[in-house]
């Protein structure tokens, strides 16, 4: 990409002078001239004559990235970040933004990595704005990316056991598409469970369910007075005893307590199956 600036002047020497003023380059610049008209003297300096025109332009390496270097470098200064360093890298689909400086990333990740997506998601309209190929933004400050993937690919695979064993639904927490698509992939990973999305805009969170036709290996049943493979309470094996009902050994038949005690503790009511799973604090590593 070239820059350039016009300038005139009574001289060749002026209008040069006149166009670096105009071309605003630095010093060490490598700046190129080109004269575009010779000054002419004036007719018995009184009639006609004209001025010196002067190009002077750069070369410069066009960087598709300088708006969202801008454009990060101002919102990390007003989030009190001065000494930020930025690399881009980029294929056809995606531009990765890697962020680092000093060692306390708290201000620009925030409570669950929100005020981070908030910038990514402006950083990708920047990038994004005018231009015919989309492209998807990830920003990674530290290696706060790797912790976060680590610690839902953990989520993922641990409710994802607790379905196939007992057969319920697991709801998760709300997530954004980001998250969402790494929990996904996880479960995809493991046979007889699979996952889908439920929920709208930020409220969005994934359910992991067992597959069509599969059982679980360990399911729960219930009898109506709590959650559990078998209620202890009503059923006792050391002698059938169902609530006052005795088939006990050697009294040779039947025998019917009605003075049975009762228990006058409330059923515990089971779990709901749309309860969400929160997930754990990721930790930065800082060095």
């Amino acid at each position: 990409m070239i820059k350039e600036a016009l300038g005139t002047g009574a001289t060749i020497d002026e209008a040069k002078n006149d166009a670096l003023k105009a071309l605003a380059a630095d010093e060490d610049a490598d700046i190129k001239f080109e004269v575009l008209a010779q000054p002419k003297a004036k007719v018995l300096g009184l009639f006609g004559g004209s001025p010196a025109k002067v190009r002077a332009f750069i070369e410069i390496e066009d960087d598709p990235f300088g708006k969202a270097k801008s454009y990060l470098g101002n919102i990390l200064k007003n989030l009190g970040v001065s000494d930020a360093e930025m690399s881009f890298e980029a294929d056809d689909e995606e531009v990765r933004i890697s962020i680092t400086y000093g060692d306390d990333y708290g201000s620009v990740i925030g409570r669950r990595g929100e005020t981070l997506d908030a910038i990514q998601y402006l950083t990708r309209l920047v990038i994004n704005r005018g231009s015919e190929d989309y492209k998807r933004v990830s920003i990674n400050v530290g290696d706060y990316r790797e912790k976060r993937e680590n610690t839902l690919r953990a989520l993922a695979r641990k409710n994802a056991a607790k379905v196939r064993k007992y057969g319920r639904n697991v709801v998760l927490d709300p997530m954004n598409p980001y998250e969402r698509r790494i929990i996904h992939t996880t479960v995809q990973e493991i046979e007889g469970v699979t996952s889908h999305s439920v929920g709208n805009d930020d409220d969005r969170k994934v359910v992991i369910t067992l597959e069509e036709g599969v059982e679980p290996t360990s399911p729960y049943k219930d009898n109506g007075r709590g959650r559990g493979r078998y209620n202890k309470g009503g059923y006792n094996k050391g002698g059938y005893n169902k609530g006052g009902y005795n088939k006990g050994r050697g009294n040779g038949g039947k025998h019917y307590n009605n003075d049975a005690p009762k228990s006058d503790a409330p059923a515990r009511a089971p779990r709901s199956d749309s309860e969400g799973i929160r997930y754990g604090k990721v930790e930065i590593n800082k060095d």
